[in-house]
């Protein structure tokens, strides 16, 4: 297990230590290095001199090394995973999932490092030939949250990488041993020294503040809540750094009236409770046609009351503990205001006797101005409501300042499809409780951020596209 910082292709010590917990009981599972100005400089200064070099290696090579990561998680993916469930408390099966799809993306950029396009032809006036090609952005500053550990590490390194930028990666302060792992894969990959840095910066404000408005660093990914965001921004801004910006979702769960409700309530269980609802895709708000409604949430219910809570390495558990009593508390409070305000529970909605921060999962169902549907919950609580005609229903859905990803389910594919266009959110999933895909662009409208990571697109967030005018 690593616990010291990764700079410059070596394992370092820092200016101090911090814990990292096990939420499930509380235990301190290590201790990590911390950075202070000297080594958030030393990350710059090997990232700043390994850029030149790494730009120019050809994309077969840079590809190469996203294969070989890709092979080397996928064959330690059980390690990974028990890492990934003792720090951040969800189930092993979630965690060795996580796993696998993190390991997609180095495979995935792996491939589209060979494949970025560019553009030669003539212009419409005739007098030259138009250029378009595409140069990697520099120094890149990715910042990535708790619940995803891995995937959101890959998600950001994987592309840069390919595209040929170099980067300084900083995890959650929460969930660390997992982006020092795959540091390691990396390095054992064959990334050079510089290439990839991992730091842990206290204080973290001032200190990503001052990365921020160094001129050597030139790009930031961040994915977290929007509140976090908005401040990177103006943070960012100074220097017009560009940003690509993952953030809040409060996603809404469609369900008409012609949907077969057996497959709804499974697809929402997915949708709902994949990694404990510790997602920024995760469905937050249950809207059911009123015809159906009562057998829907019944099904439901019983679905949710069936789980099993416990710590996460624990066979036969379905749902492990939040990633802190902290997060378990916000639930907690969240639900609580839910009831005052006229929310039903009808199966969990306490926080249960015990050590650990565990929380049940929680059905209510509530009106439509209930203040609970305006707050990415992020755990396991999934508020139903009713609504009657279908353009009742996506407006309900829309009534948000966050656009990330919707759900939509109907018997019908053209009520569906005219559903998945009237809804403002990036991404729709039709009669599915998953649809992210490193193939695919992830991303959102609204306050739900800026650019996409995955695809085609994700590539390109890395990118600088040159035009050259040629005199032909």
């Amino acid at each position: 297990m690593r616990s010291k910082l990764y700079i410059n292709g070596e394992w370092v010590d820092g200016t101090g230590t911090m814990a990292v917990y096990d939420p499930s009981d509380g235990s301190v599972i290590a201790e990590v290095a911390t950075a202070g100005d000297a080594q958030c400089e030393a990350a710059i200064s090997a990232a700043d001199a390994a850029f030149p070099t790494w730009a120019k290696t050809s994309p077969r090579v840079r590809s190469e090394i996203l294969r070989k990561a890709f092979e080397i998680m996928v064959a330690e993916a059980d390690e990974l995973a028990t890492l990934v469930s003792r720090e951040n408390g969800k189930v092993l099966s979630d965690a060795k999932g996580e796993i696998l799809y993190a390991a997609e993306f180095f495979r995935w950029f792996a491939e589209e490092a060979v494949r970025v396009p560019g553009d030669f032809r003539k212009s419409p006036s005739g007098d030259k030939r138009i250029l378009v090609t595409h140069q990697p952005i520099g120094v890149s500053m990715l910042i990535t949250p708790w619940n995803f550990p891995a995937a959101m590490a890959t998600r950001k390194i994987g592309p840069a990488l390919a595209a040929g930028c170099t980067v300084i990666l900083k995890p959650a302060s929460e969930t660390p041993l997992t982006a020092l792992a795959i540091a390691d894969i990396l390095h054992r990959a064959g990334t050079p020294k510089g290439v990839v840095n991992v730091i842990l910066p206290v204080p973290v404000g001032a200190t990503i503040s001052k990365i921020l408005h160094d001129p050597r660093v030139k790009n930031l990914s961040f994915t977290g809540s929007t509140e976090v965001g908005r401040v990177l921004l103006r943070e960012a801004s100074d220097r017009v750094i560009r940003c690509s910006m993952e953030l809040g979702g409060n996603a809404p769960f469609v369900v008409f009236d012609d949907a077969d409700i057996t497959a709804a309530v499974q697809g929402l269980m997915i949708a709902k409770m994949r990694n404990g609802g510790s997602a920024c895709t995760a469905a937050n708000r249950v809207y059911v046609q009123r015809s159906i409604a009562t057998a829907f949430t019944a099904e439901f219910t019983q679905a949710m009351a069936a789980l099993v809570m416990g710590p996460g390495l624990k066979a036969g558990v379905n749902l492990g503990s939040s990633v802190s009593i902290k997060e378990r508390d916000k639930i907690a409070a969240l639900v609580d205001a839910a009831i005052a305000q006229g929310a039903k529970v009808t199966t969990g909605g306490k926080i249960p006797a015990g050590a650990g921060a565990f929380y049940p999962p929680t059905v209510l169902t509530c009106e439509s101005d209930n203040a609970i549907l305006q707050q990415e919950v992020f755990g396991p609580v999934a508020p139903v409501v009713i609504f009657d005609t279908d353009a009742e229903g996506i407006a309900l859905a829309n009534n948000t300042d966050y656009g990330l990803i919707s759900y939509v389910y109907s018997g019908d594919l053209k009520r569906a499809l005219q559903a998945a266009e009237g809804i403002e959110s990036g991404m729709v999933a039709i009669n599915r409780g998953v649809i992210s895909d490193p193939a695919a662009p992830f991303g959102g409208m609204k306050q739900s951020g800026l650019g996409r990571e995955g695809g085609f697109d994700g590539i390109h967030e890395f990118l600088e596209t040159k035009y050259i005018g040629v005199e032909i």
